[in-house]
């Protein structure tokens, strides 16, 4: 075994928002890289990715699909996340464990609304990426306006590497830029020609350009820039490696997926460019990342349940899993035996005798494994930071139509959850109903459909509700409040004096302490926080959470002998509380932002229904002969909007939504 076997090694994900051909894409790398011996279509319902009857009845993705391919002597596997907002959730769970990523972008749409949110996601997680902008066959296709997008909203540093051959439907090739030769497609087969007369000008300009910003951002570049006016073919590819690595900047490359052209250079790109595991920080205290040799470090981020047991998709960041192996799960405390290891093809699965440092595949054996565990050597135990988990902001009452599924119901629900975290199961205190909360109508929707047809049950379900919180308007100063409690034994005691205060920007808990003189020992401020904490979940206005607050605690007494941490967190909670009904509080709801596309002549029917919703128009303009209108709505009021875009537009309408954060209801 060599020391560092993964260094041929590509984990990456395709991000894209919904419809820019994030899936086609992965269908095609799968072609051609021989990984399935025919195409799968999207439309056809044919894609190996999207293999759930769901994804196939509504032509998206709702799960992100692991599959493996090879291409020039590299592994590569491949995530193919979902483009909707309501399972962003799932791409914050794959961007957790991937090393890189492909942005796919439509040519004509540019950036879109959650080509931001994946973008940002992407950014959060440090994980470097190269940019594809797709469709560059469709009428009104334009990489340079799209390149532009990219680098005015996404903020990022875009390097174009290509220039097309051929516009809209006449769309057929592309110029390398770094090796200066042009690519050119017919009939799925490619061809590699001398740059185009044509072309050879505009190439040798843009190539001249990519050169100048190049050596502006790396400094072999520009020593060897500024010695011969200009980079060799290995220096440019070398340097555009090196910068997307660090994520200083991002190459971009172009195509029609759909027609099979420009998929091959981009899987050039994807080896060249994107990182190997051994290129992305160590993990767990390891001196090297990707070191076989180490004791274990894996996580588990995402956990399926199949008719023949249950799956967890883990990543191996160090040392070694094989069949038989026992690890820790640190989460738990537990052991876990692992009885197979597979690698995954979306919905088949091969057993491999062991997954080593860099990989990620799935394994069987462990029962109690959650999202976001670390699994690691049982003498080296190791905690990794999980996914964040998204709150859910969309609620639905769910019950059995018949009394004798109610045991059923609870099960399904449940092993919903355990896939998926953005799920939260709860009962209603006052209703006694169980309660199904997510991301988005669409994400309960396919949740409940789930439990129908994989569980067989009749199910009935309440109209969606959202998720609403309170705020702190006006605030209280100077609130006593004393703890004091005796039945026996040692007692408790704690006096606290709080101050609260609305808390500016999007912070949702803020707290500090100003008492002096050790009157309030820092071991029972610490627990009058954690009691303060306890008193937000829920409101005086509803029983909805808390945000926005500030609490400092200015003033507090001890008892020598009845004084602990339990009675000044009680003391904290009740304090709190109190402080809270005395203070004047408003309700928040969640808002989203809305871009709806539509012809021309049905824009102002979209305005006045959009108006009619308390929608907020922040942008409208026209593009390609439709009209885009972005507006902030309340997420209460996009409850069945399709259906009326739909109507509003004979069917031509569409929309997307994206979270925007919450704002005072009503205003």
């Amino acid at each position: 075994m060599r020391a560092f076997p993964n260094l041929r090694v590509r984990n990456l994900g395709i991000l894209a928002h919904v419809d820019a051909g994030k899936t086609t894409v992965t269908e095609r790398i799968l072609f051609l890289t021989g990984a399935v011996h025919k195409r799968g279509e999207v439309h056809d319902g044919t894609t190996v990715t999207d293999f759930d009857p769901q994804e196939r009845e509504r032509g998206i993705t709702i799960s992100s699909a692991a599959v493996s391919a090879s291409w020039d002597g590299h592994r590569l596997a491949v995530v193919d996340t979902p483009g909707h907002v309501d399972f962003s959730d799932e791409v914050e769970r794959a961007l957790r464990v991937l090393d890189g990523a492909v942005a796919v972008f439509d040519a004509v749409a540019g950036v879109e609304p959650q080509s931001e949110t994946v973008w940002r996601q992407a950014d959060r997680h440090g994980v470097p990426r190269i940019a594809f902008v797709n469709k560059m066959d469709r009428a009104g296709a334009d990489l340079d306006a799209t390149v532009a997008a990219i680098r005015a909203r996404l903020g990022a540093v875009a390097l174009p590497v290509q220039l097309p051959v051929g516009r809209e439907d006449g769309f057929r090739g592309v110029v390398d830029l770094v090796r200066m030769r042009a690519y050119v497609w017919d009939d799925g087969r490619r061809a590699e020609t001398e740059v185009p007369a044509p072309l050879r000008e505009e190439a040798l300009r843009r190539r001249r350009e990519l050169e100048e910003r190049v050596a502006e951002l790396h400094p072999d570049a520009l020593e060897e820039f500024c010695a011969g006016g200009a980079l060799s073919d290995g220096t440019l590819a070398r340097a555009l490696r090196a910068l997307t690595l660090a994520g200083t900047a991002v190459v971009v490359l172009c195509g029609a997926a759909y027609r099979d052209r420009g998929v091959e250079p981009l899987l050039d790109a994807i080896v060249a460019y994107l990182p190997a595991p051994v290129d992305r920080p160590p993990v767990g205290g390891g001196e090297r990342a990707a070191d076989p040799r180490a004791p274990l470090v894996a996580l588990a981020f995402k956990v399926h349940a199949t008719p023949t047991g249950r799956m967890t998709y883990v990543r191996v960041y160090e040392g070694s899993l094989a069949k038989g192996d026992t690890v820790l799960d640190t989460a738990t405390g537990r052991t876990e035996r692992i009885s197979r290891v597979l690698r995954v093809q979306a919905d088949r699965t091969a057993e491999v005798s062991v997954a080593l440092a860099g990989d990620v595949v799935a394994v069987v054996g462990p029962k109690t494994v959650r999202a976001g565990a670390t699994l690691c050597a049982p003498h080296a135990p190791v905690v990794l930071e999980p996914p964040v988990t998204a709150a859910p902001v969309v609620s639905v009452a769910v019950e059995a139509r018949r009394s004798t599924d109610t045991g059923r119901l609870a099960a399904g629900l449940a092993r919903l959850a355990e896939e998926d975290p953005s799920l939260v199961v709860r009962t209603d205190p006052e209703t006694g109903q169980t309660v199904l909360s997510g991301l988005g109508e669409l994400h309960l929707e396919v949740a409940v459909e789930r439990l129908r047809r994989d569980r067989d049950l009749e199910v009935t379900v309440g109209r969606p509700q959202v998720a609403y919180r309170e705020t702190v308007v006006r605030g209280v100063t100077g609130l006593l409040h004393r703890h004091v409690k005796q039945d026996g034994g040692a007692g408790q005691f704690a006096h606290v004096v709080l101050d609260v205060a609305p808390l500016g920007g999007e912070e949702e808990f803020a707290f500090a302490s100003t008492v002096t003189g050790g009157r309030v020992p820092q071991e029972y401020v610490r627990a009058v926080e954690a009691g303060c904490r306890d008193a937000l979940a829920d409101g005086p206005l509803g029983g909805h959470p808390v945000t926005g607050v500030r609490v400092t605690l200015t003033d507090g007494a001890t008892h020598p002998k009845d004084s602990s941490e339990l009675a000044f967190r009680t003391a904290g909670r009740s304090a709190l509380r109190e402080a809270l009904r005395a203070s004047v509080l408003t309700l928040l709801e969640p808002v989203a932002e809305v871009t709806v596309t539509v012809p021309a002549e049905s824009v102002g029917a979209v305005l006045g229904d959009l108006a009619a919703r308390r929608g907020r128009i922040t942008d409208s303009r026209v593009r390609g002969g439709t009209s885009v209108v972005t507006a902030t709505v309340p997420l209460a009021e996009l409850f069945g909007y399709a259906t009326r875009l739909r109507g509003r537009t004979q069917g031509r309408g569409t929309f997307t939504t994206r979270p925007a954060g919450y704002e005072p209801l009503g205003a």
